[in-house]
C-alpha cells in the first residue's frame, strides 16, 4: 500500500479524526506503522472502538476512496499535503486540531505565504461586496493572500479583490475539493484554481454537509495573520470565524456600518468585544507591519481581471450630473426612506423615483429590504 494509502486509510477511519490521529503519528510515526501496529499497542493510545477500527481491514468504500484519490493526485496541479510533509503550512501547526491531511489544487505554495483571512454575509449588500473587493484589492496588491471560504456574497468578493492583485487568493472549502459549492461559484473556483489555489480536508466525493462548514473556518483563520469581516449578522458563520481566530492568536478586524443595517450588528459586536475597527485596507497593512508598496504604480494600467471589477470600475467612471451629486449628499450613508429623502430635498415622489432608479443602475445607490435606499462608497 503506497503513502498516500495509507494516508487517506488513517484520516478515513471511522471515529478516527484530527485529535486521536495526532495522538497515533505522536505514539508510531507514519501511518504505515499505526496500521502495523497490534491491537494492545493501539488500545494504549486511542479508544478501544477505534483500535478496532484501525487493527480490521480497510472498508470497500475506503479502498475505493483511496485508489481515486491515487489517481487524482497523478494531475499535475493536484496535491496531497499531510503533517509530515515539510510543506504543510506551518501556521496550520499552531491551531489545536490542524488538520490530518490537506487536499491542494493549484498553487500549494501560497499555503506558506503571508494571508490576511476576509469573510462576510453569503447575503451580503452592495456596498459590503464592494468593500470586500476593493479591501482585498488592495492588500493582494500589497502582497498578502487573501484568504477565504468561496461561498456566496462577501466570500467570493474577497477571492475576485484577491486575484486582481500578486497576494492572488486561498480558497478553503467545505466539501471534497472535486465539488463545487455553491454551483454558481464554478467560473470563480477554476479561477482560483488556475491562479491561487483551493484548499479542502475533506475526502474527494464529500458532499455539502452543513456541519462541515463551521469546522472548516478554523483552517481559513489559521492559515491567516488575520482576519478581516466585512459585514455579519448578529449571529453567522462570520462571528464563528472571528471567536476560532481570536483563540488561534490571530488579530481580527471588522469594518463599521450603519446602526440601522442588520449586517452591521455582528461586526459592531465584534468591535465591542475588541476587535480592530478598519475603515481602509491601510489599517490592516499597518496593524500586521507589512512594508508599504507603491499601489498607484501596481495598479497603473492594470485592467479588471473580472467580470465583477469591470462593473465597479464601469460605475466609478460615469460622470454624476450637480443635481443628482447634490441627492447623493442629502442622502449621506446611512439607509433612508425615499419619503423622508424627498422632504429632505424638496423633490416630488415622482421626480426622486426617476433619479433613484438612474442612480442605481449607474453603481450609486442601492435598494434595500422595506423600501430604504442608501448610498454606496466607490
Amino acid at each position: 500500500m503506497s503513502e498516500i494509502s495509507n494516508w487517506i486509510r488513517l484520516t478515513a477511519t471511522p471515529g478516527v479524526g484530527c485529535e486521536a490521529a495526532k495522538k497515533l503519528l505522536h505514539a508510531f510515526g507514519l501511518p504505515e506503522q499505526i496500521f502495523s501496529a497490534s491491537y494492545p499497542e493501539l488500545k494504549r493510545v486511542v479508544s478501544e472502538k477505534q483500535a478496532q477500527a484501525l487493527s480490521g481491514a480497510p472498508s470497500a468504500a475506503t479502498t475505493s476512496l483511496m485508489e481515486r484519490t491515487e489517481q487524482w493526485c497523478t494531475e499535475s496541479e493536484n496535491h496531497l499535503i499531510t503533517l509530515a510533509d515539510r510543506t504543510y503550512p506551518a501556521h496550520l501547526l499552531t491551531i489545536p486540531d490542524p488538520p490530518t491531511v490537506l487536499y491542494v489544487k493549484g498553487n500549494a505554495e501560497l499555503l506558506t505565504k503571508t494571508s490576511v483571512a476576509v469573510v462576510g454575509s453569503r447575503n451580503a449588500t452592495t456596498q459590503g461586496v464592494l468593500n470586500a473587493r476593493e479591501f482585498s484589492d488592495t492588500l493582494s496588491q500589497h502582497g498578502l493572500t487573501i484568504v477565504s471560504g468561496l461561498a456566496a456574497g462577501i466570500d467570493a468578493a474577497a477571492h475576485q479583490g484577491g486575484l486582481a492583485g500578486s497576494g492572488s487568493t486561498i480558497a478553503v472549502i467545505g466539501t471534497g475539493i472535486d465539488i463545487v459549492y455553491p454551483a454558481a461559484n464554478r467560473e470563480l473556483a477554476h479561477q482560483i484554481a488556475a491562479l491561487g489555489c483551493i484548499v479542502s480536508e475533506y475526502p474527494l466525493g464529500t458532499p455539502p454537509i452543513a456541519s462541515n462548514f463551521p469546522r472548516r473556518n478554523r483552517i481559513i483563520s489559521g492559515l491567516a495573520q488575520g482576519v478581516l469581516v466585512v459585514e455579519a449578522a448578529a449571529q453567522s458563520g462570520s462571528l464563528i470565524t472571528a471567536r476560532m481566530a481570536n483563540e488561534q492568536g490571530r488579530d481580527v478586524f471588522a469594518i463599521p456600518g450603519s446602526i440601522h443595517s442588520p449586517f452591521s450588528k455582528g461586526c459592531h459586536l465584534l468591535i465591542k468585544q475588541g476587535a480592530k475597527l478598519v475603515d481602509t485596507a491601510q489599517d490592516i497593512i499597518d496593524e500586521l507591519r507589512i512594508d508599504e508598496l507603491r499601489f498607484d504604480e501596481l495598479r497603473q494600467g492594470r485592467a479588471p481581471t473580472t467580470l465583477g471589477a469591470m462593473i465597479a470600475d464601469k460605475a466609478n467612471a460615469i460622470s454624476i450630473t450637480p443635481d443628482n451629486q447634490a441627492l447623493l449628499s442629502e442622502m449621506g450613508f446611512d439607509p433612508v426612506h425615499p419619503d423622508a429623502l424627498a422632504v429632505r430635498c424638496k423633490l416630488d415622489c415622482a421626480d426622486l423615483t426617476a433619479r433613484l432608479v438612474m442612480l442605481e443602475l449607474e453603481g450609486h445607490v442601492e435598494m434595500l429590504a422595506g423600501g430604504l435606499v442608501r448610498r454606496l462608497v466607490h
